[in-house]
């Protein structure tokens, strides 16, 4: 058999923690070969380990430090880019990107509410790549991925909006340290400390899911109608977002069968095997003190939402934990698998 070629790939914002995780994931990666490591004009004409303050575990990638780091702008070679800049200039950069044929899988939160944007969680919400259809970018594309909190939240969701339905859901998150990038919050803030709030979090949270889990309405997304509330923390945890979830059912439920529900969620990314793909996107805990930050963030690649503590509500009708990896499945990972989806539904060439 003949062995597929792979498509080459760039990463826009390439030095930052990121787009670090973006290289480490891209690393031997069956559909994608990284050729390209783009930042800031700072950076660039630089080899990418002497611009880079890698803070990753494992070594740089062979092949990547000793690329040469390019602009953010038309001119790379390869024609799908992964962004992991900052929101500061990612707009910009991502559009005038796209308007010159590159497809843009973005993980910054500029484009994520556009009309014609798809805010794509692959076992959620797949159809919505549909909207590329409707952008004014020709050959171009851009696609983004939600908020890393946003996104464990809804893949916890999905399978109750489609079997009982949704009325509304509180959530109160417990964000890890991971989430602000690097270097971060400062260990002043962070030891012996929880944070009340992170900036434009409650608000993604309760806006971002409205589209994701509405539907394709012609050249845009008509918002599910579900009320949200949220609070969100930073806590010192290094990975792993947690968050406490409440939600009002439209029909009755019992517990056993929620549970079944979550259980045997499967979407097209599991049909597809694609790469990056949990086998299971949902795994449900029994026991009473899981799911945990160091204990299960890392369940099947990282890409899997951990449940548990399913009980009846006094306000609501149910309430339960989440638990999910937020550079892997709500970054970095969560991005490559939108493009993996992308390309095996014939979106990339």
């Amino acid at each position: 058999m003949q062995k597929k070629e792979k498509i080459n790939v760039g990463v826009l914002g390439a030095t930052g923690s990121v787009g670090q995780k973006f290289i480490q994931l891209l690393e031997n990666h069956p559909y994608f070969n990284l050729t390209e490591v783009a930042a800031s004009d700072r950076s660039a004409g630089k080899k990418y380990k002497d611009a880079v303050n890698w803070i990753l575990p494992t070594p740089i990638p062979e092949g990547v430090a000793d690329l040469e780091v390019k602009k953010c702008e038309p001119g790379l070679e390869s024609r799908l880019v992964f962004s992991a800049l900052d929101s500061s200039v990612a707009g910009h950069i991502e559009s005038d990107m796209a308007k010159n044929g590159y497809i843009v899988v973005s993980n910054s939160k500029n484009h994520r509410m556009d009309n014609d944007v798809p805010l794509l969680i692959p076992e959620v919400n797949p159809g919505h790549l549909e909207l590329i259809k409707c952008q004014k970018y020709g050959e171009g594309a851009i696609v983004t991925n939600p908020n890393c909190s946003t996104i464990g939240m809804v893949i916890a969701l999905k399978p109750l909006l489609d079997t009982f339905g949704l009325e509304a859901v509180n959530v109160v998150t417990m964000q890890a340290l991971s989430g602000a990038g690097y270097p971060g919050v400062s260990s002043l803030d962070s030891i012996d400390n929880v944070i009340p709030f992170i900036g434009g979090e409650e608000a993604k949270l309760e806006s971002e899911p409205l589209k994701i889990l509405g539907s394709l309405d012609g050249d845009s997304i008509k918002d599910v109608d579900i009320r949200i509330s949220a609070q969100t923390n930073r806590v010192a945890v290094l990975d792993g977002h947690m968050e406490t979830v409440q939600v009002n059912l439209k029909k009755k439920a019992s517990a056993e069968e929620i549970i079944e529900c979550w259980k045997a969620f499967r979407s097209e990314p599991q049909n597809l095997e694609l790469p990056l793909a949990p086998l299971r996107p949902i795994y449900y805990f029994t026991e009473e003190k899981y799911p945990q930050p160091r204990l299960h963030r890392n369940i099947d690649k990282a890409m899997a939402v951990s449940i548990g503590r399913l009980r009846k509500c006094n306000l609501f009708d149910y309430k339960f934990v989440v638990l999910s990896h937020n550079t892997v499945r709500g970054a970095a990972g969560g991005a490559i698998l939108c493009a993996e989806l992308m390309k095996a539904k014939g979106y990339i060439k």
